[in-house]
């Protein structure tokens, strides 16, 4: 796809002037609701969690990164994703200790990676260059691209000062380049929320014909403070994870499948061909289970 196409795809002129701003029209497709996770009964080819939103040194924080830690010991996971906002709240480097090193410090004994993007309260000071540059946050530039087993992790700069315009040729390369079975791209702003921020029309204008030309079938994100799973909308599955240490109200749309204003993260059991999820909560309780398929 040469300049010119992605361009018309998109919708947009230059860096950003955006033609279209009315919802495109859905495609839905409910995912399968699971009452006791009816998985195949041997280990998934990849195990990870995400959660967002999570740099606060609050009681809440520190509750759901011991829940974390629990499900760990009862169900080892080698990758945590997060997705922005890591340091409250004008992301200072010298809060890391605080915010993410003690918290966490069980599971990075454990050697766990986590691997992280910039949200807007990151960006405050120095525009989060310390962020990028912190070894255990694993970012490899503001935007960047891992693999593990049968997935390709796609971690976008969401923010509004971000260089879109190579970002978005960046992205489009790297998924038509991707051989992964399983594309997941995550980035800190919504896309599909029914909280306090709604629908970012900015974001579906830029990235949804993106994530569906080629076939993304999960965009995990923050910025919402509670968790939200969507029905896959053209084939892609929109999950907020932004209740790591506080919270704001949730409400329905007629695409959720499930919303709950819980601190809370969320947990992903992949396999050749579908992929489970669940949302814990920080008494490690599960309140949200779901199956998606690789191909919906």
């Amino acid at each position: 796809m040469n300049r010119r196409e992605l361009l018309t795809l998109l919708g947009i002129t230059g860096i950003g002037g955006i033609i279209t701003t009315q919802l495109p029209n859905f495609n839905l497709a409910n995912a399968q609701e699971i009452s006791d996770l009816d998985l195949p009964n041997y280990e998934p080819r990849l195990r990870f969690v995400s959660l967002a939103d999570t740099g606060t040194g609050n009681s809440g924080q520190y509750a759901v990164a011991k829940a974390m830690t629990k499900f760990y010991r009862q169900s080892p996971f080698p990758i945590a994703l997060l997705a922005g906002d890591n340091i409250y709240n004008n992301g200072e480097i010298e809060k890391i200790e605080a915010v993410f090193e003690r918290p966490y410090q069980p599971l990075l004994q454990e050697n766990v990676k986590f691997y992280a993007c910039l949200g807007n309260h990151d960006l405050r000071i120095k525009n989060g260059t310390e962020e990028v540059k912190y070894p255990l946050f694993n970012m490899q530039g503001r935007y960047y691209t891992f693999t593990r087993s049968i997935v390709q992790f796609f971690a976008l700069d969401t923010n509004r000062n971000a260089d879109w315009d190579h970002q978005l040729e960046w992205l489009d390369e790297q998924l038509s380049q991707s051989s992964a079975p399983w594309k997941i791209v995550f980035g800190h702003h919504n896309i599909y929320s029914s909280g306090v921020y709604g629908v970012n029309q900015r974001l579906v204008s830029q990235l949804t014909p993106l994530f569906k030309h080629h076939q993304v079938q999960l965009y995990i994100n923050g910025h919402e403070h509670h968790y939200e799973r969507t029905q896959p909308i053209n084939g892609t599955t929109y999950l907020t994870c932004g209740a790591g240490a506080k919270l704001r109200p949730v409400g329905q749309s007629d695409w959720t499948d499930y919303a709950t204003s819980q601190l809370s993260f969320v947990a992903y059991d992949l396999y050749a061909d579908q992929m489970a999820i669940r949302g814990i909560n920080q008494d490690g309780k599960i309140i949200d289970r779901a199956l998606i398929s690789r191909t919906t």
